[in-house]
């Protein structure tokens, strides 16, 4: 018998089967590849909404397990997915800097930005009023992550690449059968996917379409993060990620005239040098209007988990959200009632 039949192989996903495997508890994944919201994120972690100049929620508390967490998996894999790297906020006048100094008064931000304005001039940017420096930052390869991830499932038969049939189901006292599979219990992290769960999709998840454009920029010498209305992410060999936009409506991982447009316009503004589109995509990123993920255990069905809703943040959430969720299982450990799918039990 399995322990956790996990359902997604995003970043939720593998955060719990990580977490329960270092716990010695064993594991199943099966997905069918169809969300891409993980493959397609640009993958910074960052614990300062910049444009409210508000903090994450439980900012330090997930950084720090977060870089416990990816070096263990980077030693695991053996590859190397977690760049520490500055993100710098471009101000576009006097009154921006202003802003950004009254935000740093705040004891709750203070620890997350520096006081010293970065007067630095990258070739390609003009930049007549300085950046901010948000400190505790980086990124995580998603992609190279996902791909080394899944290869590792593979490898160790623990995995299975097919579409979850949620009619399959058999409940049981202590544990589910799901085919020819027992498991103790399920944990379903299927990001936008969730719609189509029958178990969950009274929750109200909504997808927000992101899209973003790989660009080669051969006069751009960039070191660093610059996040302004988008954020420009350092590749090497003169490659950025660049992203991302926001729409609320499409919720298809197709790539868009507008949304090309609308990065077009915001590089502008930004950028003073040639560059060209190498490649452009998208993905529907899994989002709850209230900003917080959904966790917890299915009111009527106390074998059913849910792991989702991390949103534009999901390298930063996914470890600490599925340790919540971890210690909720297996230890009745109460989970935050910010976080907790029980605020929406009115709505099943």
């Amino acid at each position: 018998m399995i322990d956790y039949l996990i359902v997604g192989s995003g970043l939720a996903g593998i955060s719990f089967a990580e977490t329960a495997m270092q716990n010695q508890k064993s594991i199943l994944i099966i997905d069918n590849q169809s969300q891409s919201s993980s493959l397609i994120a640009g993958g910074l972690y960052n614990p300062v909404i910049l444009k409210r100049f508000s903090e994450v929620w439980q900012a330090q508390q997930q950084l720090e397990i977060l870089n416990q967490f990816y070096q263990k998996l980077e030693s695991k894999l053996h590859i190397k997915v977690d760049y520490k790297i500055p993100i710098l906020r471009k101000f576009f006048s006097v009154e921006e800097q202003n802003n950004w100094f009254t935000a740093s008064d705040n004891k709750m931000l203070a620890p997350f930005l520096s006081l010293d304005l970065v007067k630095t001039k990258y070739q390609g940017i003009n930049s007549p009023f300085d950046y901010g420096e948000v400190l505790q930052t980086g990124y995580v390869d998603t992609k190279l992550l996902l791909a080394a991830y899944n290869k590792y499932l593979l490898e160790n038969n623990l995995s299975l690449q097919e579409t979850f049939d949620y009619q399959s189901i058999q409940f049981h006292d202590d544990f589910i059968e799901y085919k020819q599979l027992k498991a103790k219990h399920i944990i379903f992290a299927e990001g936008f996917g969730l719609h189509a769960n029958p178990y969950f999709n009274y929750l109200p998840l909504d997808g927000t379409k992101g899209e973003l454009f790989i660009i080669k920029a051969p006069q751009l010498n960039l070191d660093v993060i610059i996040n302004t209305s988008v954020f420009i992410l350092p590749l090497g060999n003169d490659l950025f990620k660049v992203g991302a936009t926001y729409n609320w409506q499409d919720k298809t991982n197709i790539p868009t005239e507008d949304g090309k447009k609308e990065l077009l316009d915001r590089i502008h503004e930004i950028l003073d040098c040639e560059f060209e589109i190498m490649d452009h995509f998208a993905g529907v990123r899994p989002t709850v209007r209230d900003r917080k993920p959904l966790i917890g255990t299915h009111p009527k069905f106390p074998q059913l988990h849910l792991l989702n809703g991390l949103g534009t943040r999901g390298v930063m959430l996914g470890p600490s959200m599925a340790i919540e969720l971890f210690d909720s299982i297996e230890h009745q450990k109460p989970l935050d009632k910010a976080i907790d799918i029980k605020r929406y039990e009115k709505k099943m």
